[in-house]
């Protein structure tokens, strides 16, 4: 924005999700961990706007508060870091993630691995990865690392694995009634990532699904066309349904509730959906 000829000021504010860092996110019951503080901050005035890994913002976003605009979109695929590339012969090995996703998707591909919970930011997950002798592979999305001048050369790319909903994207949110830092906004959107991000986002909430129902997306803009891929796992990635459409560029405001609603049209999706979300976590992560 600075570079636009506005001054700009950062407000320092920690979330929840930062603060307890013991706990899985699906298992604190509660939505918005890493946005909550932040929305209350844009209420009160004490912030203009709010910068956000879109994947992390509730699809129910708090009242009064809109996502005004998204940046060029980064890599929205997964990668592994391993100690023994060995183990993707599927012999039995422990992988590090705390997301329900990337363990339903890797546990369908390789059923014999188990997983094993870790939190904290990049720096600390890979600190805890590299001293525990059991995990064999942790599992991080590759836009962060990058970003963060992070990634390993030998970090193996899951071109297998679907993102979840907005991986990659950074996310702009202001207040709904700020039209003057709306319009300030708009000069640095990135149309196809706002949009791709917009069906992706669409496709979770019609499934009403977060961080606690293991659902994936991803669209792609390809010329006058947007190629979509969907999915939702069990939580041990033994059952799983996918919904893949190509929609016309003018088709993107209903695509992802369209996509959603085909991946219920098949036979034992809504059964599943029901079965996930009535599960109840235990505070270590695990089903109560």
């Amino acid at each position: 924005m600075e570079k636009l000829g506005y001054a700009c000021s950062l407000v320092p504010i920690e979330s929840t999700g930062d603060i307890h860092l013991t706990q899985p996110i699906y298992a604190m019951g509660i939505s918005g961990v890493f946005t909550k503080q932040l929305d209350i901050a844009l209420l009160e005035g004490q912030a203009d706007i709010a910068v956000h890994s879109l994947k992390d913002v509730p699809t129910q976003m708090a009242q009064g508060l809109t996502l005004t605009a998204t940046l060029t979109r980064g890599a929205y695929h997964d990668i592994v870091i391993l100690k023994d590339r060995g183990i993707l012969d599927n012999r039995p090995a422990v992988i590090a993630t705390s997301s329900l996703r990337r363990r339903a998707q890797w546990l369908a591909k390789y059923p014999a691995h188990s997983t094993a919970p870790i939190r904290g930011n990049v720096q600390t997950r890979l600190r805890k990865f590299a001293e525990n002798e059991e995990m064999a592979g942790v599992i991080f999305a590759k836009a962060g690392l990058e970003r963060l001048d992070l990634l390993p050369a030998d970090a193996v790319e899951l071109d297998w694995m679907i993102p979840a909903p907005a991986q990659g994207i950074v996310g702009i949110v202001c207040r709904s009634d700020d039209q003057e830092t709306i319009d300030k906004c708009q000069a640095i959107n990135h149309k196809d990532s706002f949009i791709a991000g917009h069906i992706e986002r669409q496709f979770l909430r019609a499934l009403m699904g977060g961080c606690s129902v293991p659902i994936s997306a991803l669209a792609v803009m390809e010329g006058d066309k947007i190629k979509f891929k969907g999915a939702m796992h069990s939580f041990d990635g033994s059952r799983f349904f996918i919904a893949e459409k190509t929609f016309d560029n003018s088709d993107w405001k209903q695509a992802g509730e369209t996509a959603a609603n085909e991946l219920l049209s098949q036979n034992g999706a809504q059964e599943l959906l029901e079965e996930i979300k009535n599960k109840k976590w235990d505070a270590e992560g695990t089903v109560d």
